[in-house]
């Protein structure tokens, strides 16, 4: 097979493909209204956003939003848990029709899905025990030799530590219950995550000795991923969204998600 044959193979495989994927994309309002349910991804152990009650259901402040979005659009909410590194795969596989998983907005995952939003803005933190690297004022006071550190696996923050913090020692976890964990043993210095799963972890320990930055290293946009190709679906969403605003109800959730930790006795 010349290299001629092999281009023109290789580049009606790739036309195949992207065309199978805006098909799926175009027809996902009309297979959300015509089965009555909404699949959203999340991970389900990412406090505030989403996270495991005492009674075995979902609360956090993406939950909340996505069962508004589902009352709003008269279908049933279906929220499918997977790790957070298969959560866009799955999206532009057409399993689910949407992910809200505390999902940054970035330049790269916009290459290949859409984003709504964002409904929340967040920023790169650390939990430790540390008054050293507590103390820290920027990314190079942390990234030193004999530091080891943990985030979740397919998240913003593992790019974040790969691409500022490279001297350190990594490890990756599919969970941020596990993170804690290693954090609490003393198998890592500090964990990297989003400003908001910080701050909740230190409520959900008051007794741990956690502390985090004074401030974030970095700002994040936080958002819903769609799959493109289906305008009508992207315009009902944002238009959801932009009344949640106006109403105030997003202002409101932040508060008791973000701020007021009552919800706390539900998953204690």
């Amino acid at each position: 097979m010349n290299l001629n044959t092999i281009f023109k193979t290789g580049a009606v495989f790739i036309l195949v493909a992207l065309l199978s994927f805006q098909i799926k994309a175009q027809n996902t309002l009309n297979k959300i209204v015509k089965s009555g349910e909404i699949k959203i991804g999340m991970t389900g152990n990412q406090p505030p956003f989403s996270v495991k009650s005492k009674d075995g259901s979902l609360i956090g402040y993406e939950v909340e939003i996505a069962t508004l979005l589902a009352q709003a659009m008269k279908v049933e909410l279906k929220i499918e848990q997977m790790p957070f590194a298969e959560l866009l795969p799955a999206l532009k596989q057409g399993k689910i029709d949407a992910v809200m998983s505390g999902m940054t907005i970035t330049p790269e995952r916009n290459l290949e899905v859409a984003f709504l939003g964002p409904y929340t803005i967040s920023g790169k933190s650390i939990l430790t025990r540390s008054p050293k690297l507590s103390e820290a004022q920027s990314a190079s006071a942390i990234n030193q030799s004999d530091v080891k550190l943990v985030t979740l696996r397919g998240s913003t923050s593992e790019t974040f530590v790969k691409e500022y913090l490279g001297n350190t020692t990594l490890t990756l976890v599919d969970d941020y219950d596990d993170a804690v964990n290693l954090l609490l043993n003393d198998e890592v210095d500090a964990l990297v995550a989003d400003y908001p799963v910080i701050a909740i972890t230190q409520l959900r320990y008051p007794d741990a000795n956690f502390a985090s930055l004074n401030q974030p290293l970095t700002i994040e946009p936080i958002g819903m991923a769609l799959p493109p190709g289906d305008a009508l679906f992207l315009n009902l969403v944002q238009n959801y969204l932009n009344s949640l605003q106006l109403m105030g109800t997003l202002k409101a959730l932040q508060k008791k998600w973000f701020e007021d930790g009552g919800w706390l006795v539900q998953i204690e």
